[in-house]
């Protein structure tokens, strides 16, 4: 999932107390009722699963939408498990066929898409057509990549849909081999290859089924419009202040898992084991872009959990990387992890200028001082990157700083000459676009300016919003850009997708990067096996890209989550969306805080 390079939090855990015009009114509500305020760092761009590709807009629809399969909540190594799914697939000896049974009783939220208003339940239609929609090419989904070349039929019932004139006449009817329901609660799914990641594909929230009713009925406005099954469905939607979700009356219910890892039950995180699901009955997420109103709320015990803002690192963390004494008093406690994430500046390839220049983009690249921007922006606890497979995955290489590019500014300077005979002259103003407004994006653009220009560079920084910057990347309408990636599942495979040729904006290719040997790469892989030589391959694979250099990678994120001791079931899960549902609040204690 995209995520802008800012981002300082995971925003799950993240829950404020603010009073909100317009979301946060308390009439017509139960007094009783366990609300969980949460933040969002930017705007979102909509609501629309087949076309999320970022972790903003995921975290909201995730409380929504639901998939075949899910990640236990407790259990390390992550481990899938069952959500619309009634067990784990059936699978053919060649691995080419998937026959998956769904669970009965599952009905979408409420609507007035519906008849009469109400709803209907699920059915293996409504997957068959949530993933046809996606190979519409009138639809312009940014997440073909999972489904390209994967499953037989669905590739020429894309061609199809370019043969129709408009989107209207695309007809979802049309056979498809490859997708077969021969009942309501039956899935076949008929690869044309074997496809080891599918699993974890089918937990992924872009696979989540879509009503057609829903499409219908909404047309261009479903952005707005999340109907799915899932635990939380949307009540109010103030596009730049707020967004609220209250329980569905609708939803089926699940229960809080009963066993994880062997210390969970010491830890607490068992105590709900069996209880109801979800335990809150409301989440308001306040569109909150700046760090310090945040941090100011947490202390007043006004934020149940909060990320640690740069200029307040020290007040939170000690020279030891442990809590101070003074958050200790307060019983907040902290949270530290790796985040299976990458941050990088991007360069367009086909760009004119850039794309046509590698001395450029390398002396871009060693201008970068990586272990500075580290310290200043997050107090040395992020690692510095060198390639795109973070360390929290398998594949990670060990030797990848002797591969990558390290800061390195008199050989920038070299490579500025180059990049000038290339050129013809003197090198134009560059332009570095970035999906953020506040403080700190500014910030960090300033460092980046300052970078460029100690090598004779100069970079222009172009600051919008979130929902805009997405749009000028998808639409290849950037020179340079700042942007991640956090894993949608645990494989190296999700961080390769990216540099794939055949996955060009509007697709995951940011880059619009192409060369024949790592497509060649990463089509082997695709249906390999986990093993060693696999490995090798994304290792490879990885060098490949390193050398044509379409990206500048600066770090990977280290989490440092605080919350208070009446924050319940906070397990840090790197695979983030939707996990709300967990969350119990001890509403006693918080009451019974006395900040600062």
């Amino acid at each position: 999932m995209r995520i802008a390079i800012r981002s300082t939090v995971l925003l799950t855990v993240i829950f404020i107390l603010l009073a909100v015009a317009g979301c946060d009114s308390r009439s017509g509500r139960d007094a009783n009722e366990v609300v969980l305020y949460s933040v969002l760092p930017t705007k979102i761009r909509g609501l629309d699963p087949g076309d999320i590709g970022d972790v903003y807009s995921s975290l909201i629809a995730a409380q929504s939408f639901e998939c075949l399969y899910q990640y236990h909540y407790l259990k390390r190594p992550y481990e899938l498990i069952p959500q619309l799914a009634e067990g784990m697939p059936d699978v053919s000896d060649d691995g080419l066929v998937y026959t998956i049974k769904l669970k009965k009783g599952v009905y979408f939220s409420n609507d007035v898409c519906f008849e009469n208003g109400k709803t209907r339940e699920l059915t293996a239609e409504d997957f068959v057509f949530a993933w046809k929609r996606i190979a519409d090419i009138k639809y312009l989904s940014k997440n073909w990549w999972i489904f390209d070349n994967k499953i037989v039929g669905l590739d020429e019932f894309r061609e199809y849909t370019k043969t129709c004139k408009k989107a209207e006449d695309v007809d979802y009817s049309r056979y498809v081999e490859g997708l077969q329901t021969p009942d309501d609660y039956t899935l076949i799914i008929k690869l044309k290859k074997t496809w080891p990641q599918i699993t974890y594909l089918l937990a992924h929230l872009p696979t989540a089924p879509i009503a057609k009713e829903a499409v219908d009925y909404y047309g261009e406005d479903i952005v707005s419009h999340p109907v799915g099954t899932g635990p939380y469905i949307l009540k109010k939607w103030h596009r730049g202040s707020c967004i609220e979700l209250v329980r569905n009356p609708n939803f089926r219910g699940e229960l809080y898992p009963s066993e994880g890892e062997p210390d969970d039950l010491e830890q607490g995180f068992l105590a709900d084991a069996a209880v109801q699901l979800p335990m809150v009955g409301r989440i308001s997420f306040m569109l909150i872009e700046e760090d310090q109103p945040r941090w100011l709320q947490f202390l007043r015990g006004k934020l149940d959990a909060s990320g640690i803002p740069k200029d307040n690192f020290n007040q939170a963390i000690d020279a030891s990387k442990s809590l101070t004494p003074e958050m200790k008093q307060h019983n907040i406690h902290l949270k530290t992890f790796r985040d299976p994430s990458t941050f990088w500046l991007g360069f367009n390839m086909e760009d004119p200028i850039l794309g046509k220049n590698k001395p450029l983009r390398e002396a871009i690249s060693y201008a970068l001082d990586r272990q500075k921007y580290i310290e200043l922006f997050w107090n040395g606890r992020d690692e510095a990157a060198y390639g795109f497979i973070p360390p929290l995955m398998k594949a990670y290489n060990p030797q990848i700083s002797k591969i990558g590019k390290s800061y390195n500014p008199s050989k920038a300077v070299q490579l500025i000459s180059e990049a000038e005979k290339i050129y013809g002259g003197k090198l134009p103003t560059l332009i570095l676009s970035t999906g953020g407004t506040d403080t700190l994006s500014r910030q960090m653009g300033q460092f980046w300016q300052r970078c460029f220009k100690d090598v004779g560079l100069d970079v222009e920084i172009r600051y919008m919003d979130w929902p805009t910057f997405q749009d000028k990347v998808k639409t290849k309408s950037t020179q340079m850009f700042g942007l991640g990636w956090i894993a949608d599942y645990p494989d190296a495979e999700n961080f390769l997708q990216l540099f794939y040729s055949k996955n060009v904006s509007p697709g995951t290719n940011n880059f619009n990067y192409s060369n024949p040997d790592f497509d060649r790469i990463y089509e082997q892989v695709a249906v390999m096996p986990d093993c060693p030589q696999r490995t090798e391959f994304y290792r490879k694979a990885e060098q490949i890209v390193i050398e044509d250099c379409p990206a500048a990678f600066i770090n990977h994120r280290v989490a440092y989550v605080l919350h208070h001791d009446w924050v319940a079931n906070y397990k840090p899960h790197v695979f983030q969306y939707g996990l709300s549902k967990y969350r119990r609040i001890d509403t006693a204690k918080r009451a019974a805080y006395k900040g600062r």
